[in-house]
């Protein structure tokens, strides 16, 4: 107990940090799912994998499958998202930073189920997953 009162800094570190580690389960709020995640929401859920890359980006290459839907485009409100919004959405770019914003807006649109990867399109690469590249 003594050691404890005289170092008490080192406690309050320790309880900061494991509070600094469980932040984003308690707020609820995830960082994304990884890429072998996203591939058995697609294969079991039927999730849709959405790229908000921008069209340069999006015509260099992108996820197999993928739906361009630049970030602009949602967020001015467009037409073209998914009719069912209880279809999870798997949301992609290049870094993975701009999905996070998307999943976000598209779950304040009713989308609860829309999810950022994690890495973006570069973890989808490190995985060996498939890409294409449009004309």
């Amino acid at each position: 107990m003594d050691f404890l009162i005289q170092n008490w800094f080192l406690v309050v570190m320790a309880a900061g940090s494991g509070l600094m580690l469980l932040w984003p389960t308690l707020s609820g709020k995830s960082a994304g799912v990884s890429p072998a995640e996203a591939v058995r929401l697609i294969n079991r859920e039927k999730a849709v994998l959405l790229d908000v890359s921008e069209p340069a980006e999006y015509a260099a290459g992108h996820a197999v499958g993928s739906r361009h839907l630049p970030m602009g485009q949602i967020e001015a409100g467009a037409k073209p998202l998914p009719t069912n919004k209880a279809l999870p959405l798997v949301v992609v770019c290049p870094s993975g930073l701009r999905a996070g914003r998307a999943a976000g807006l598209l779950r304040k649109l009713g989308f609860e189920n829309a999810v950022s990867l994690s890495g973006g399109l570069a973890a989808w690469r490190e995985a060996n997953l498939p890409i294409e590249k449009s004309a």
